[in-house]
């Protein structure tokens, strides 16, 4: 059984770096000097962008999960059913379970696998696009049970009938132990690694007194494992099953766990019901590897390690597992498609893989990403990236992005201190003039430095890059700003001879006629303002009638409405 390496702190495959498109723009921190805050917002653009790829989102929606309160409700028939429990029912009810349990410990029930299988709706789920749910969930049914038949099964051959007296055969022998045999509760075993100062017991710390053996379907093993199925079951809290593990042996979390390993892509390995339903697409390096569809598959990503490869073709535990497979499989009459292969002594293991140029391989964890930025504070990136080993931070889980980039549970050593906040307001301030370069200041954004006989301006925090254009430095041009042209005094212009008023007509006394204004003759020599014409300080122009002098360099400005003019 290889649950036990669900999770490994070794590396298992190459890194697979990651650069952002985003600009990520680290800030001072206000309340830190020595710290530095991010924006929500581009945090999340920056996930986003690092896990655009749709298997992502295919493998998230996979893991989630029902409340426990619908969950304990579930019980053979209910017409309350999860569609998923029902479509199982359907396709697998009590007279399969029976037939394939005769052997099994009393901890394994059939309500117990339909609470399990109710836990996580993408097992036995619908598909939009007219794949066969109903032959793919009893085809995942009957894959979990050959896997079982190997874990927990009794491997009593038919012909010794003081132990089989029924004389069933071995795949019929599924879920006979729900403790690791040797191992009792109150023990504390597999207990390695617990209470050392690393990011694991940071994350999943081991309770006083308590053994992390195997238990259940898939026997769970040692601490980082019981942590991460006890934050997928109980939202998030990891503490639940580390304080009490024998859960996962006496209540339907026995067959839950198993359900959580078949749904769980531990990367680069995908997960098993994506290799079952053919949503995942082998990549060119695993077809090279001779990795494919088919039942040989699911024994490389539980244990390909130790049964996979040509070495390890007549060994006994795999031997065993197909042999079980192709019992259930005649039983149940699945179809084997022509491109699936029951068995994998033909494939590569997947922590065998050399993966460090495969760039079509997704990984499903977060690392501090070590690459340098000349344009970032201290040359950190202020990022992470998908790698191929098990660290704190799961792709898959959501906020754990941020916890990565924060170093929330201190895996990063010297990463530097970062603070994530809503929205980064930028302080209104004028740019901060500064002396001569010096090469070993900090410059902060906007601060202004002469070097070389040039002034420069500093786009972002910065140390050491000398002064040029482009990188963190703006160029300040050296020509000055045209200084306007100060008003001038109007010409004197010699005032216009009055015209002398007209005699008024001889008219009846009875309707005196009112003096007429003297006419007002347009100056002369000046000419009618025009809108496109550029106007320099003292230039005269008519507007209705009016003379008006320019008081400096105007151009399209209504002498009648604008202050460049006077009359």
């Amino acid at each position: 059984m290889n649950t036990k390496n669900l999770i490994k702190p070794t590396i298992v495959a190459a890194l697979c770096t990651s650069l952002s498109i985003n600009a990520t723009q680290p800030q001072v921190d206000p309340d830190n000097p020595s710290g530095y805050i991010l924006s929500k917002t581009d945090i999340h653009a920056t996930e986003k962008e690092k896990t655009i790829n749709p298997m992502y989102d295919i493998w998230s929606k996979a893991l989630r999960t029902q409340s426990n309160t619908i969950v304990n409700a579930i019980s053979p028939n209910s017409n309350t059913n999860p569609e998923n429990v029902k479509r199982a029912e359907r396709v697998f009810g009590q007279h399969e379970w029976n037939f394939l349990t005769e052997m099994a410990a009393p901890e394994y029930t059939y309500t117990r696998f339909l609470k399990a299988i109710g836990k996580f709706p993408a097992f036995c789920g619908d598909y939009t696009d007219n794949r066969d749910a109903d032959a793919i969930c009893q085809k995942s049914i009957v894959t979990a049970f050959a896997h079982f038949a190997q874990e927990t099964g009794g491997h009593i051959s038919p012909d010794n009938t003081s132990d089989n007296p029924a004389q069933l055969e071995e795949w019929q022998q599924a879920l006979v132990h729900v403790r690791e045999m040797g191992w009792s509760e109150g023990e504390k075993g597999y207990t390695t690694g617990c209470g050392q100062d690393d990011w694991q017991n940071r994350r999943w710390p081991c309770a006083p007194n308590q053994g992390y053996f195997g238990r259940g379907a898939k026997q769970l093993s040692y601490h980082f494992n019981y942590g991460a199925f006890s934050e997928v079951m109980f939202d998030g809290d990891a503490t639940v099953l580390l304080n009490d593990p024998a859960q996962v042996a006496d209540s339907w979390l026995n067959l839950a766990s198993a359900v959580w390993f078949f749904l769980t892509p531990q990367a680069p390995k995908p997960a098993m019901l994506h290799v079952i339903d053919r949503t995942w697409q082998p990549s060119a390096t695993e077809l090279a590897a001779g990795i494919g569809y088919g039942f040989g598959t699911t024994i490389n990503i539980i244990n390909g390690g130790i049964e996979c490869g040509a070495q390890n073709r007549d060994k006994g535990q795999p031997v065993n597992r197909i042999s079980y497979w192709v019992g259930l499989s005649d039983h149940y009459q699945i179809i084997k498609q022509a491109d699936e292969e029951n068995t994998c002594w033909q494939q590569t293991p997947f922590g065998s893989l050399n993966l460090s140029n495969a760039e079509d391989v997704l990984y499903t964890n977060w690392e501090g990403d070590w690459q340098y930025y000349a344009d970032r504070p201290g040359g950190f990136s202020f990022e992470c990236k998908l790698v191929g080993y098990q660290t704190a931070y799961s792709a898959l889980v959501a906020g754990d992005y941020e916890k990565c980039v924060t170093n929330f549970y201190e895996s990063h050593v010297n990463w530097p201190t970062v603070r994530i906040v809503e929205q980064i307001i930028d302080p209104v301030e004028p740019p901060t003039n500064d002396s001569e370069w010096t090469a070993n200041k900090v410059y902060l954004a906007n601060t202004l430095v002469s070097y070389l006989e040039q002034q420069y301006k500093a786009k972002w925090w910065t140390q050491g890059d000398t002064p040029s254009e482009g990188g963190p430095w703006l160029l300040i041009p050296s020509t000055p700003p045209t200084e306007p042209v100060p008003p001038t005094e109007p010409p004197t212009v010699p005032p216009t001879e009055p015209v002398p008023p007209t005699e008024p007509p001889t008219v009846p006394p009875t309707e005196p006629v009112p003096p007429t204004e003297p006419p007002t003759e347009p100056p002369t020599g000046i000419a009618l303002w025009d809108i496109g014409t550029v106007y320099h300080g003292g230039e005269q122009a008519t507007y209705n009638d009016i003379v008006y002098t320019a008081k400096w360099w105007t151009k399209g400005s209504q002498p009648d409405t604008s202050n460049e003019w006077k009359k």
